[in-house]
């Protein structure tokens, strides 16, 4: 870690003069705290920032944890397992160009368990079906966030959990990059936790599943109903109906039909109360623009101008009298 961290130190200085280098640890059981508070020493690394937490979060959740806690225009998040700082330098010149994301997507990735792969795939179409963005492809954890979107995302009620994909979704000038670097370890991520990780994230970020829910709802209620009036139309039609038939058929139909409006309403309410929760602001001035010409300055100046000149003509006439 240590290594790691000077080598990050040292690039850092290279590319900027001034900078701060923030670590969040995830609540590690080793000795990285009193690693890193030595760091932190008179005679450890330079702008060294360090927060250790005491319950472990999911990794969208600490990097967040620095970013509200950056100072800089320009903040990155780096995972120095899996992302290249050297990357670094080409991140910034887009960002110094306008752009107030840069996503950096590395094409080799850390090997993981085929369960984990399946899942990953299952959950990024999912997401890219309800969201209309590739979270993998064009939202990687790998990014540069200028301080204004940073501050747009601190206005939402659940900024760790946005966090994500509010940079994409959020209308800033965004620029997507590719490398291509060898992760300096395959730390092998374990499936029920990212399951859970990204089941909040779908959940949160649409209400797409739960319109999935109400639409099944109102179709039940709609085919009990229907199925209601045939079994009615048997009844009255038909001569050889079993015995019971109809009344069983009528008790079956009628209790699902209330079951499945009672499950619409409260999908509803349910919908109602997380668009309530979930409702960031009214509006954020993504980009701002002003022209070289102002009109109406230029017009203040014809008016200071005319009133000095009139101020000049009137002391002569008082100095000719």
């Amino acid at each position: 870690m240590e290594g790691i961290l000077r080598t990050a130190s040292q690039q850092a200085a290279s590319y900027v003069s001034d900078y701060e280098l923030i670590i969040v640890d995830n609540a590690s059981d080793d000795d990285s705290v009193q690693v890193l508070k030595k760091l932190t020493a008179q005679d450890g690394l330079p702008n060294l920032q360090v927060y250790a937490l005491t319950k472990e979060v999911s990794s969208d959740s600490a990097a967040w944890v620095g970013l509200e806690n950056a100072l800089g225009d320009f903040v990155a998040v780096i995972d120095p397992m899996s992302d290249d700082i050297a990357f670094l330098p080409q991140m910034l010149e887009k960002a110094v160009e306008g752009a107030d994301v840069v996503f950096a997507n590395n094409r080799k990735k850390p090997r993981q368990s085929l369960p984990y792969r399946a899942a990953y795939s299952a959950f990024h179409w999912l997401y890219q079906s309800f969201n209309g963005i590739d979270l993998a492809n064009e939202a990687p954890s790998y990014r540069l966030l200028s301080k204004r979107v940073i501050n747009f995302i601190l206005q939402h009620p659940q900024p760790s959990v946005t966090y994500r994909h509010l940079p994409a979704t959020g209308g800033f000038a965004r620029a997507n990059m590719e490398y291509s670097a060898e992760p300096a370890a395959g730390s092998v991520k374990k499936l029920g936790e990212s399951v859970d990780r990204g089941m909040r994230l779908l959940v949160s970020t649409t209400q797409a599943p739960m319109r999935l829910v109400t639409s099944l709802s109102l179709f039940g209620a709609a085919a009990n109903l229907l199925y209601s009036i045939y079994v009615i139309v048997v009844g009255v039609f038909k001569a050889d109906v079993a015995p019971g038939w109809v009344s069983l058929s009528l008790q079956q139909s009628g209790m699902f039909f209330l079951i499945s409006l009672v499950l619409l309403v409260l999908g509803e309410y349910i919908l109602h109360m997380a668009s309530l929760t979930n409702e960031g602001p009214l509006y954020h001035v993504g980009q701002e623009f002003t022209s070289a010409r102002m009109t109406r300055k230029e017009k203040l100046n014809i008016e200071t101008v005319a009133s000095q000149a009139a101020s000049i003509n009137t002391q002569t006439a008082r100095v000719g009298t």
